[in-house]
Order: C-alpha cells, then structure tokens, then sequence
C-alpha cells in the first residue's frame, strides 16, 4: 500500500524560493523531494536538522576597517604564517571551484 501524501503550503520570499530551488535542480532534486527530505531529518533530530545562528557580519574589505583592525589582522596573519597554520593555496582554490566556503586548516 503507498503511502498517503499532503500538501504543504508555505510562504517564502520569492528570490530564496528561486534560488533553493535552482540549487535542487541543479543537484536532480525536485523541490517537493526536498521539502520531504527536510521533514525527515527534523524527524530524526527530533528538531531542526542544524543549528540556528546569525552569522557575525565580517569585515570585506580596507574601507571597512579602522588601521588598528587592519594591522591586528596583518599581524594575526603573519604569527599564522610563521607558524605553518593555515590552507595551501592549491586547497583553498579547490574549495571555491567545488562551491564550498573556505575553511581554515591548522598544519601542525
């Protein structure tokens, strides 16, 4: 026997709409499919399937920080430099080209 199935009806801004479902499409995932999916994993966390957080606005570019925040990076780099933490260059591009946000790796 098949399993009964219901509608669910949402209201979401168009452009994020749009935009995850051009994401799902692009992985061969029907919206509706995706819609199901996420259900499921709120059923298997027994809640929301990630933890909520508003992102700490970061700083983008020189207009955007005073000389002191702009030499307290220059300097936090370079001790990291020094040091051998970071991500290789040939990692770092990898992860852009693959879409993934770059992340820091620690060597050592």
């Amino acid at each position: 026997m098949a399993n009964k199935t219901a509608n669910v009806n949402a209201r979401v801004e168009e452009d994020v709409k749009r935009e995850a479902e051009n994401i799902l499409a692009n992985m061969g995932i029907p919206a509706s499919v995706g819609i199901n999916m996420f259900y499921h994993q709120i059923i298997y966390c027994h809640g929301l399937p990630f933890r909520p957080v508003v992102p700490k606005k970061t700083q983008q570019s020189l207009e955007d920080m005073t000389r002191a925040e702009f030499d307290a990076r220059m300097a936090a780099g370079l001790a990291d430099a020094k040091a051998g933490r970071g991500l290789g260059v040939e990692d770092a591009f990898d992860q852009l080209i693959a879409g993934a946000p770059v992340r820091e790796v620690v060597n050592g």
